[in-house]
């Protein structure tokens, strides 16, 4: 069989990848000139770095079993993260429960309360009971006004803005259980959450994937688009795509998978019937908008910093440096500073130059120390879609991999449920949609 691929993000490279395993080939078709979506890199420093923040948690074995499968599994470097929370004009340790238990913007009651919460979300396990309330709701039921309006109603605005009172507690949920995942093992690790990161870029690993799908017969065509997929009596047939700025060609496949985001998919077929339709246009994906600073010396003793004082114009403060040596970046310390913006909003609209400025005076209330000076360079990126807006009662309308058009599958971050999106869920995603369509071929 022969499968043509729309996009060389983790989700399309892991499934022809999978595919070359079964014995099929894959045409890999991607619009940027680089692999990996949000995952891929840029150099600083003579070093490669993501474009987005990128970690492993301890549960994401989809992306630790494909790192080990292309021989880079002694790339993995794992460590103990280190989390801060901004609150009440000031910098908080928070790690673990003992770090919880000294945080005073909550009283002792609600601290306690709060860990207790935190518990029996851990521990529960029958998600689809809590995908019919709102987060907003359950947390006002069960943790209390205080509880909810300190710590996760900042956290809910600034991850989802305007959306933040429409998003399932089963999304929040996940990530209580993600991170219980994620501890280490024995005492000492019992409450500390564990991180990775592979030490040559996840831009390294895209870079292998491709070239094993290459030895497997595969290719990849890079800066070039897919204009239509082609349908014939109810059966996708082949693409038109332009191949590296050349004439526009068509290409026959056995079947086609598209990577796309739910809104593109439209575009480029017709005759999809309106109730698979509509589960694609009901979709709505925030951006990821990022200012990656390249600074002298450390900003903060943190890996993640969460801001909860929404009077600051970003959501996180993620120092890569606190986990990967800066002499790695030439001696760059490397602070992301990231928000996910609606397309309307004022901040998406800004330039690399207006929203530095932006966000500059802030860094001085996360370090009274801080001065412009420290900054060597900073890098701007905006990475489209990024984030589905996931609402109550989501799994009902998550459209199937295996669309109405006969050899035609969908496979994209809204059909990562109740999993949150990311790197490790495309790649098993990916591989898991490339087992169905060689079952069916």
């Amino acid at each position: 069989m022969k499968v043509g691929i729309i996009g060389a993000g983790a989700a399309g490279l892991a499934a022809a990848y999978e595919l070359g395993l079964r014995g099929h080939t894959a045409e890999v078709f991607e619009s940027a000139p680089f692999m990996g979506g949000q995952a891929s890199t840029f150099d600083v420093g003579g070093a490669p770095l993501e474009r987005g923040y990128h970690h492993l948690f301890r549960s994401d074995t989809a992306m630790t079993g494909l790192i080990e499968e292309l021989g880079l599994g002694h790339q993995l470097r794992w460590f103990d993260s280190n989390a801060g929370y901004f609150a009440h004009g000031r910098l908080w340790r928070f790690n673990s429960p003992f770090d919880l238990l000294r945080f005073r913007p909550l009283p002792l009651v609600d601290r306690i309360r709060l860990g207790l919460m935190t518990l029996r979300l851990q521990r529960l396990t029958d998600w689809r009971a809590l995908e019919q309330q709102t987060a907003v709701e359950w947390l006002l039921a069960h943790a209390g006004r205080r509880i909810y309006e300190t710590i996760f109603e900042p956290m809910l605005r600034g991850k989802f803005g305007s959306y933040h009172d429409q998003i399932s507690m089963a999304w929040l949920w996940n990530k209580f259980v993600l991170r219980t995942a994620s501890r280490g093992s024995g005492i000492r690790g019992r409450f500390k959450e564990q991180l990775a990161y592979p030490t040559g870029s996840f831009g390294e690993v895209f870079d292998v994937l491709g070239e094993r799908i290459r030895s497997q017969g595969g290719v990849i065509h890079l800066s070039s688009g897919v204009q239509r997929i082609v349908v014939e009596d109810g059966r996708a047939t082949g693409l038109d795509v332009t191949i590296e700025g050349g004439e526009p060609e068509h290409r026959d496949y056995d079947a086609t998978l598209a990577t796309v985001p739910s809104y593109v998919f439209p575009r480029l077929v017709e005759g999809l019937p309106d109730d698979f339709l509509g589960m694609l246009t009901d979709k709505t994906y925030l951006s990821a908008v990022l200012v990656i600073l390249v600074l002298d010396r450390q900003l903060s003793p943190h890996y993640w910093t969460y801001v909860g004082d929404r009077d600051m114009p970003f959501l996180g403060v993620i120092e890569h440096t606190n986990f990967m040596p800066p002499e790695v970046y030439g001696g760059g310390h490397i602070v992301y500073l990231t928000n996910y913006l609606e397309r309307e909003d004022r901040l998406y609209a800004m330039s690399a130059e207006e929203l530095y400025r932006e966000y500059l005076p802030h860094l001085r209330r996360l370090n009274p120390g801080f001065d412009e000076s420290w900054v060597r360079e900073y890098h701007h990126h905006k990475v489209d879609a990024a984030q589905p807006i996931v609402t109550r009662g989501y799994s009902e309308r998550i459209p199937p991999h295996r669309t109405p058009i006969e050899g035609l599958w969908l496979a994209n971050t809204t059909q990562i449920y109740p999993e949150d999106r990311g790197t490790n869920y495309s790649v098993r995603m990916g591989r898991q949609v490339a087992a169905m369509m060689a079952d069916n071929a």
